[in-house]
Parts: structure tokens; sequence; C-alpha cells
């Protein structure tokens, strides 16, 4: 059997994921800003959810949310997350963990306001994570809103915010035929990053 070369170099992590990401972004036919965000309670129950990022750079990863549902309880309650990014029509994928800190109000002010209005309308309407009676309900309390701000132009709610996630790991896979899959774990060490690759 022929042995193939590695094709994840030893490089700058983060130059790396934009590499990919702008190849996903040509190719993957939906979101492919689309990424699973695991976070944990205390007592390291765990659970997952797909958000969207919307920033990334050396400075880190930024995701936005309401602050006040199940995620935003387990981020204030332990600041440490991971993100996976999955892009099927490439095969590949990036694992990030790390410690989160929340954005700052102007930042979030910026974003929330260059949302759809409609977007903006139905988070500042929304109890994320809450018990909902009827769907009716929360429909009313959209229209509601859109009555007092006809052009969607809401304030952003003080707890609606944003998080970046600062990489301590990034691990990038790429599919190989017959499951013969290549790894590398990028880990921060002091102002760079040392690499290895893992067993698939």
């Amino acid at each position: 059997m022929q042995v193939e070369q590695d094709a994840i170099p030893h490089s700058d992590p983060i130059a790396l994921f934009e590499v990919w990401f702008a190849e996903a972004r040509a190719s993957e036919p939906n979101d492919a800003n689309a990424m699973a965000l695991a976070t944990a309670t205390p007592d390291g129950r765990p659970s997952v959810r797909m958000v969207l990022l919307k920033e990334h750079g050396a400075e880190g990863f930024v995701f936005y949310t309401n602050a006040e549902s199940r995620k935003g309880d387990e981020i204030r309650a332990n600041p440490h997350a991971a993100l996976l990014f999955h892009w099927k029509s490439l095969g590949r994928q990036i694992r990030l963990e790390g410690s989160l800190e929340e954005v700052s109000a102007e930042l979030a002010d910026a974003y929330f306001a260059s949302r759809h209005p409609d977007s903006r309308l139905g988070s500042a309407a929304s109890d994320q994570s809450r018990p909902l009676d009827a769907r009716a309900t929360y429909v009313a309390r959209v229209e509601a809103l859109r009555e007092d701000y006809p052009n969607g132009a809401v304030p952003r709610p003080a707890h609606w915010t944003g998080f970046r996630l600062s990489p301590e790991r990034i691990e990038f896979w790429m599919g190989r035929e017959h499951r013969l899959h290549e790894r590398r774990l990028f880990v921060r060490s002091g102002d760079g990053w040392s690499s290895s690759l893992l067993y698939p």
C-alpha cells in the first residue's frame, strides 16, 4: 500500500483554520459557520447544541446567545467549552477547547444591530430555554414588540450577549479512504503552539 504524506502541516493553527474555513464557505451548501458548542455544569453534566461562528481570529472564536438560556447558565457557572466544526462536503472536522469570556457591550451592541429586524425582535421576545405554553404565546410577544418597534430597531436585551472561546487545544481531522484518517493536535504552549499527530 502506498503511504500518503501528511496533509495537515505543523503550522499556525489559526491560519490553518482560516484556510479550511474559506474552503468550507466555498463548498458547504448551508451554514459553513455552524458549530457544535458543548458546555457543562460545574459537576460535569454536559450539553451540546449548534450555534453560529460570527467572528474569529488570534483572540478567539465568537458566538452570540441569550445568557439566561441553559447554555448561558452553564457558561456563567463553568466558563470552559468545546467547539466542533464538521464539513461533510470536505470530509474535515476541527475541534477546539478552551476558556470563555464575555465580549464587550459595544461589540454585542454592534452585532445585535447588524441582525435582520425580525431576528432582533425574536431574540428580544424569547425567554430562551424556559418553558413555553404554546408557540402562539411567543409569536404574540414578537408582534407586540413589532408594534413598539415597527422598524425592528429594538434595543439589545442586557442578557443577549456574545462569548469568545480562547482555544487551548485545536485538533484538525481529515477523512481518508478505508478510515485511515489523519489527525493533528495543536496545544497552546506559551505564546506559540506545539503539535503532534494522533492515531485515528
